[in-house]
Order: C-alpha cells, then structure tokens, then sequence
C-alpha cells in the first residue's frame, strides 16, 4: 500500500462530520441502533436483485452462492442483533471483593466512535456488512470501504449504504486501496480498525495504525488443511472437501487449501473426489451456471501456474479470456513447490498422502496457524489430537465452512492468519468499550485505606486481600 498527502477537502469534511454526529450522542440510543439496522435490512431486501447480478457481472458468482454466503448471511446477522440488542446493551452488574466494600461493580457497553471498515473482493457483500452490523449495534459511525476489485457490487453497496444510513452515520469511501486508504489512516483517528484481505496489506495497516494506537482487527488467510483420517466415511469427505474447494472458484479465505489424506485411503478418496466434482459441475466445468471466475488477470496468472508444480489428476483446462481454470486436483506435489508455500485461493487441490500422524504436523507447521481447519474422521482421539496440537482459527470435525454461518461462534484468526473475532455478540463486543465502573456506597467505611497507616491496618488489608 502506498500513502498520499492527505486525503481530498470533501472528504475531510465528511470524517468530521461522523465525528461531530457521533459526539451528539445521537447513535447511542437503543431506539436509534435498532432503527438503523431494520433500515439497513429494508435496503438489502430492495436491492437484492442488482446485488446478485453485480456479483454474477463481477467475478460469474453463481446466484445460489452470492445469495447464501453474501446476503443470506447478512440477513442472518441482522436478525441476530435485533433479538439480542436489547440484552448485549444492558449494565452487566458484577460482584465486588470485600476490599472495596461498601461499593457495587459494573460494565457499562459504550460504542468506540468513528470505526473504518475495509472489506475484499471475494465475498463483497458479507465481508463489508457483517462487521458493519456490529459496528452500527455497538453504536459507531463507520467508514465503509468497499473493494475496488468487484466494482459493480461495490456500487450497489454505495446505494444500500446511502439508502439505509445518513452520509454522517455510514459514509462509503471507493477507490484503490492502496490509495485510498493509506491517507484516510493518517488523515484521521479512527477509534478501531477493521481489514479483511491478504496478510501482506494486514501488516501495512497494522503498521500504519500503530503510531496513532488505532486498535486493528485482522481477518486473513493462510494454508487451510483437510485432513483426512483413515477410519473415515470417504464418499462423503470427499463430496464435502470438494464443495468446500471449489465454491466461489476456491476464492474463499477458509476454503480447503490443500488436503491431507491418509495413504491407506488416497485412491478411494481421489475416485470420490472426482467423481462428485463432475457431479457438481459436469464433464465440462467450463459450461456449468454454477462455477465462478477469478477475480482479476492477475489472480488469473498467479493460481494458472501452480498445475506445474504437481501431475494432474484432473482439471487443468484454463482460460484467460474468461479467467477461467477447471476444478484440477494435483497429486506428486513438493512440499517446497509454490503451491504447498503459498495460499492458493483458486480452484486448484494438492493432495498429499500421510501415514503417522506425526507427518501432518510436520506438514502444517511449514505454514503454521492456518484460518481454518477441518478434520474428517469418525475416530474422536483423531479429532482431539489435530484439533488440540494444531493452531487455527476456528473450523468444523467431518465438514468444511460450515462454522462461519453460525453467529453464535467467534470468526478470526490466530497468528499469521489475523487478530480480534466477531459474529454475533462478539461482532458488538469487538465495536464496544466496556468500561468498568465502580459505585462507592453511601454507609461509613472502615478508612484502612487512608494515611496514617499502622500495623493493624495492615493486618487488615491481608485479611481482606487473603
């Protein structure tokens, strides 16, 4: 990411205003935040439809996937925080040690202020207003910055956004990130910061963030494994490893990355796989409603070369003009080959075969704390050990992506693959200070606290603080 000067007149003029809007006091109200979000939802529902032709003109989103992963989602979001706003704002009254006595304790939830939102091009709609739900729950005004890379969705969001929120509340700032963003960082202090997209520009911004001790959640990416057990129902491993890798053409942060396969099972799983790819796409992927496209050329080029590193099983049919790649499976692969080093974010599958257990740790350590891990096995002391010996963000036992569609779960990363969670409640908590208070009684205190001290003062103090 690269800076500018600063950022454009008219657009200084507007971060004040959220800040001027916010300092009014105006968004804390429960009233208010439960408004602004049924507006919200009353503008997603209006413009569905250009929603899901934006996203299909964008990168050929099949409409079953935009709606289910993108709006359905959202929806899901909103329903959530308007059942539970109610409940996530109230006092939460805490006890307090003798040593304070006589006082009563509490966390009172406050809105942060002026949070930005930078949102990526892979799933456009979801990444952009889910955290926005929590934000606008939380009560904050929000920059919103939507990605560049899927411009037409990214001008439908605009619309929504106008639609639902007054200019002050929800601005939406277009543009490069690389150019818009850097000066919007410097130009103004936002309260919190949330990105989600490559590793590379997460640190760029945690960088830039920290001179002004701008708190950053960071949503990334990393090498997400499948690991494949022995004792395992193969049929539907592979059916399920394979939906997980080939939605949205695999541009998804927690799709299979690669998957690891116990040797005793690999031919069977590599028929199972095949066979339930043609099922979804057909002998002819190319021709299927139901496959995406890559993003951009340069998406196109970068995940094109990686069938080099490995013998393909199957796939490896591509075109540029359409950026177009074939679900392709690749076996014979070198761990030190590009595509065990790099995060694939296409429709390209390594499979690597294992016999000890031991060997997959050693796999997934060479790209360590992956955003999502999923292990298939109907062992429960296989579950325990990959679950428990390896880092990871969040991930599912006998399925794939299924853990992000439930607001009730954190959603992040640890290490290389991000900071901070959000989903539901914690989407609010994320967006909110909670600040303690302590409330001093009215009665007569002991006064062991005050100067002049003395020995049985002290004898006191430990007694109370034993």
């Amino acid at each position: 990411m690269g800076s500018s000067t600063a950022t454009s007149s008219f657009q200084a003029n507007e971060l004040v205003a959220l800040r001027t809007h916010f300092d009014s006091g105006i968004t804390r109200p429960y009233k208010a935040r439960r408004e602004a979000l049924k507006a919200l939802k009353r503008a997603l529902k209006k413009h569905e439809e250009p929603l899901l032709a934006a996203m299909h003109a964008d990168m050929r989103k099949p409409r079953f996937e935009a709606y289910m992963a993108d709006i359905g989602i959202v929806h899901a979001e909103i329903n959530d925080a308007l059942e539970n706003l109610s409940e996530w704002m109230q006092r939460q009254d805490v006890s307090s040690p003798m040593s304070l006595w006589p006082a009563s304790s509490a966390i009172l939830q406050q809105p942060l202020g002026v949070v930005l939102i930078v949102s990526p091009w892979n799933y456009p709609v979801v990444l952009a207003l889910s955290p926005l739900v929590g934000a606008i729950a939380a009560g904050n005004c929000v920059v919103v910055k939507p990605s560049n890379e899927a411009p037409r969705t990214a001008d439908v969001l605009e619309q929504i956004l106008a639609e639902a929120f007054r200019k002050e509340h929800v601005l939406v700032v277009q543009g490069s990130g690389s150019t818009v963003v850097p000066p919007l960082i410097d130009a103004f202090n936002f309260d919190h910061i949330f990105f989600t997209g490559s590793t590379g520009v997460g640190r760029k911004i945690l960088a830039q963030a920290a001179p002004q001790l701008t708190p950053v959640t960071l949503e990334l990416g990393g090498k997400s494994p499948a690991i494949v057990d022995r004792k395992v129902n193969i049929d539907q491993a592979a059916k399920r490893i394979a939906w997980s890798k080939f939605f949205n053409a695999g541009q998804t942060c927690i799709a299979t990355d690669h998957a690891l396969v116990h040797a005793s099972v690999m031919e069977p799983f590599l028929d199972a796989f095949a066979k339930h790819t043609e099922r979804f796409y057909g002998k002819d992927p190319r021709q299927s409603p139901h496959f995406a496209r890559l993003i951009n050329d340069k998406n196109f080029e970068r995940v094109s070369g990686y069938p080099a590193d490995g013998r393909i099983l199957f796939g490896g049919q591509h075109d540029a003009t359409e950026r177009y790649i074939a679900p392709t499976v690749l076996t014979d692969v070198s761990l030190e080959s590009s595509v065990m080093k790099e995060e694939i974010f296409g429709p390209i599958l390594p499979v690597i075969p294992w016999n000890e257990p031991e060997e997959v740790l050693a796999i997934v350590h060479r790209n360590p704390t992956p955003l999502a891990l999923y292990v298939f096995s109907k062992s429960r002391s296989a579950q325990q050990y990959f679950t428990e010996r390896i880092a990871f963000g969040g991930g599912c036992i006998n399925h794939c992506l299924l853990h992000f569609g439930n607001p009730d779960l954190p959603f992040g990363g640890v290490g290389t693959s991000g900071m901070g969670r959000y989903h539901g409640k914690r989407s609010f908590d994320l967006f909110s200070h909670h600040k303690g208070l302590v409330t001093a009684g009215r009665l007569p205190e002991p006064g062991i606290q005050y100067p002049p001290y003395s020995s049985w003062k002290e004898r006191v103090l430990r007694w109370a603080l034993k």
